[in-house]
């Protein structure tokens, strides 16, 4: 059935998709490359290192993506919504299941979130929900392969060009394809969350050239400074991620985070939070989040602050003469830039949502016209509400401090779901 509480897939969800793979194929062939030249250049140890990054990140995406086949495949009624099947029905697991030990899960939803996407915009077939449901879960998963894999190449790359005072035609290609994932994650996924708000609330061109603008002069002068770290001191580089990246995992654990609906696979979330963390802010948890990103931000520029000056003490003078003061100076003043961005970007073209008693929360600013809060909660009981994304939007866009969206955890008794959803509707 098409509802008018869904989102309805256009030919801008199918362009998105389209560029969505061959972003991925891009990424994919150009860390093939640079693998294939370090090793004919005998560079065995940069090979190790960046194979090792492919083969983490492939792995941890592959996880999430059988997870969520798996929650979807217990969801009632999921499987004969519409005239779709859920892609992993009975006669199907085992071939899902073969495609992401052998790691081709990931691409595989990319091919078919084209195909349904083409069947619902240029053929003009039913199943538009389910066409959507499969694209957010897409740029979720996509978020996740940025963060594991090519934030921490592009780190590599610049490492490398660093310690060795010059570049080779293969890094240039790497950091361009990294760089270009990055940016791509940043607005898919922003485009994403926005789809759970009414039409009138929809990602404007300005709203996301400012939204990616924030993340990349946040997320740079992140890569720089680890970059920069590792390339005076790097046998302290490892110790430096595992002092931190523990700390953050704990936090996760802290904020109570309910995105998956197993106890392994939240704990897999948290541990991909982490690394997120390491090199970008993102809200796991609902209520105000002022306090939770004012601590992460005062963390991460202490932490630069530390990076910075002991590169800055521990490099070769002559070496880096050409552009050692240029970066000292760049990199934290990028930052500050973000920073100011963002807050722009709260203050302008964040959409506010109330929370249900109608009172509005410290976190962002008055927009020009508010929203009341169950737009995000219209559809909660239908199987082809995708609630994990619909999660994360309401943490993103709620300016309250409201209960769960919905329970995600269905392990609980189905009663109890129900009061919980009756309560919300």
């Amino acid at each position: 059935m098409e509802c008018s509480t869904f989102s309805t897939y256009s030919w801008l969800d199918f362009a998105f998709a389209v560029i969505g793979v061959c972003t991925f194929l891009f990424d994919v062939g150009s860390d093939l490359w640079v693998a294939k030249e370090f090793y004919v250049e005998g560079d065995f140890f940069w090979f190790g290192v960046l194979v090792s990054f492919m083969v983490l990140s492939s792995v941890v995406v592959q996880m999430f993506s059988w997870f969520w086949y798996k929650y979807d495949r217990e969801l009632q009624g999921f499987q004969t919504a519409g005239e779709n099947v859920l892609l992993c029905s009975d006669g199907r697991c085992k071939l899902y299941c073969w495609l992401h030990v052998l790691q081709l899960g990931f691409f595989f939803r990319h091919i078919s979130a084209i195909k349904e996407g083409f069947q619902v915009w240029w053929q003009r077939k039913r199943g538009s929900e389910y066409a959507v449901y499969m694209t957010h879960d897409l740029s979720m998963l996509r978020l996740i392969e940025t963060f594991c894999e090519s934030a921490p190449q592009l780190t590599l790359m610049l490492y490398i060009m660093l310690r060795t005072n010059r570049a080779r035609t293969m890094q240039y290609v790497s950091v361009a394809a990294s760089t270009s994932s990055v940016a791509w994650m940043v607005v898919d996924y922003h485009r994403s969350l926005r789809s759970f708000l009414p039409d009138k609330a929809q990602q404007g061109w300005g709203s996301s050239v400012l939204y990616f603008l924030w993340n990349l002069l946040l997320i740079a002068p992140r890569v720089g400074a680890v970059a920069l770290f590792a390339s005076v001191l790097p046998a302290y580089i490892a110790v430096h991620f595992l002092s931190l990246w523990p700390a953050l995992v704990l936090w996760a654990w802290r904020q109570e985070t309910d995105f998956m609906d197993s106890a392994g696979g939240e704990w897999l979330y948290r541990a991909t939070v982490g690394l997120i963390w390491y090199f970008s802010w993102f809200n796991v948890t609902e209520g105000r989040t002022r306090g939770r990103s004012t601590i992460y931000h005062s963390l991460m520029v202490a932490d630069g602050a530390i990076l910075l000056l002991t590169w800055w003490w521990y490099r070769d003078p002559d070496l880096t003469q050409s552009y050692a003061g240029g970066l000292l100076l760049a990199l934290p003043l990028a930052y500050l830039v973000g920073l100011l961005l963002k807050g722009l970007y709260y203050t302008c073209s964040h959409p506010k949502l109330y929370s249900q008693s109608g009172q509005a929360g410290e976190d962002v600013p008055d927009a020009q016209e508010p929203r009341q809060f169950h737009s995000l909660q219209t559809a909660v009981s239908s199987p082809l509400w995708n609630k994990r994304m619909a999660g994360h939007a309401q943490y993103f866009y709620s300016t309250g401090s409201p209960q769960p969206l919905v329970s995600r955890n269905r392990n609980k008794s189905t009663s109890a779901i129900s009061e919980r959803e009756q309560t919300y509707l």
